[in-house]
């Protein structure tokens, strides 16, 4: 116990040495070519996704505002271009009465593909824990349809919070003498909820995905870093692509594609250095030594 924490204390003490070890080990473990085949799945299955979850959902709450909800949260994951995702899934809901078993069967499958390529993803990195864990095969095939079901639980729960915010937006509340609004909250209190629901999913993920017995606290730490770095960089990306980027002139009728391929491999690099910063963290706790140690070079 004393030497973990001695371990730990050497990281606090150098954080530059720490954080060059962790980019040598996304490196060695070929964090970058991990990440295009990440995003690649992803802008695979976002539409079949979002499609899905809000066929299912359009039972339960009015469609208006399950669309309103999702171009919202779609923005926080392909920013500035969002509507064109959201063109492509109402056209895709307006021939809804097509839809038999074997479409929805379909949309399931390409909805968990980028699940599986993550799944995959984060056990190169976490190798360590995988020389000693082994995942039962059914468990990583049923995997991706738990996260895709509590993906739709927790898009309902926004939902209806983001309905209810919207709604009290107009509505005063009288309190010890004094007059309350939450028009001037709803947008800063709808932003939060989406930052907040963004930190959750990225420390479900750390916590569920990789093989062995993973920490909340690890987990929560990577959420949190993950989310509020790609935060940062999302408003930069918005910036750039509005004000400086040729892709439009470069690419033409493409150029939506690539920004969205573009901004998910930049999501997915974070994604995946949050779990690096993980997997270097619980080395250093247990006193492996070395740069590299661990680590399965390709």
């Amino acid at each position: 116990m004393q030497a973990r924490i001695d371990n730990n204390q050497r990281i606090y003490k150098h954080p530059g040495r720490f954080l060059l070890r962790v980019l040598k080990g996304f490196h060695a473990n070929q964090g970058i070519l991990l990440s295009g085949a990440v995003a690649y799945y992803t802008l695979l299955s976002i539409i079949p996704l979002f499609t899905l979850l809000l066929l299912a959902l359009s039972h339960v709450v009015d469609e208006t505002q399950l669309l309103a909800t999702l171009a919202h949260y779609l923005d926080l994951v392909v920013p500035g271009k969002s509507q064109a995702v959201m063109e492509q899934i109402k056209a895709f809901l307006a021939d809804r009465h097509v839809f038999g078993w074997v479409m929805v069967g379909a949309l399931l499958f390409f909805s968990s593909m980028a699940f599986s390529i993550l799944e995959n993803a984060l056990s190169v990195i976490f190798f360590h824990r995988v020389t000693i864990h082994r995942r039962h095969f059914l468990i990583s095939a049923l995997l991706p349809y738990l996260f895709i079901l509590l993906m739709g639980l927790g898009f309902l729960v926004i939902t209806i919070i983001s309905g209810v915010l919207q709604a009290g937006g107009s509505t005063t509340i009288a309190l010890l003498g004094w007059q309350w609004t939450l028009g001037g909250l709803a947008g800063p209190l709808l932003y939060l909820l989406g930052l907040g629901s963004q930190i959750l999913m990225l420390t479900s993920i750390y916590m569920v995905m990789p093989v062995g017995h993973p920490s909340l606290r690890h987990a929560l730490i990577g959420g949190i870093t993950a989310g509020l770095l790609w935060e940062i960089i999302r408003h930069g990306l918005i910036w750039y692509f509005a004000n400086l980027s040729l892709v439009n002139v470069i690419y033409g009728s493409l150029a939506t594609a690539i920004v969205a391929l573009l901004s998910l491999e930049i999501a997915a690099m974070i994604l995946l250095l949050g779990a690096q910063v993980i997997a270097e963290y619980e080395r250093v706790s247990k006193g492996e030594a070395g740069d590299a140690g661990g680590k399965m070079h390709t």
